[in-house]
């Protein structure tokens, strides 16, 4: 059986998993752990389902949170320019 997440969060398509991992460090075990951040679509060309994954450790996920606010932000605050809008 293989490594399995902690816990799981989806929303659609995207998806958030947490891993328990360990590392020995001088000759101790320290768990720690990660986060891992999935977004899966269907390729309609090939008939078959693709994802992209992300894998974090806990001192990105602020800095991730940072920049997807700051791109939200941009995105909603200019959403009259005359732009494509990706509905995807």
């Amino acid at each position: 059986m293989g490594n399995r997440p902690i816990k799981k969060f989806r929303s659609g398509n995207i998806e958030a998993a947490i891993w328990l991992n360990e590392r020995e460090i001088d000759g101790a075990v320290i768990g720690f752990k990660t986060v891992s951040l999935r977004r899966s679509w269907r390729d309609r060309d090939q008939n078959i389902w693709r994802d992209e994954t992300l894998n974090l450790r806990k001192g990105d996920l602020a800095k991730v949170l940072v920049v997807m606010q700051k791109a939200q932000e941009e995105i909603l605050l200019n959403q009259n320019e005359k732009e494509g809008d990706d509905n995807e």
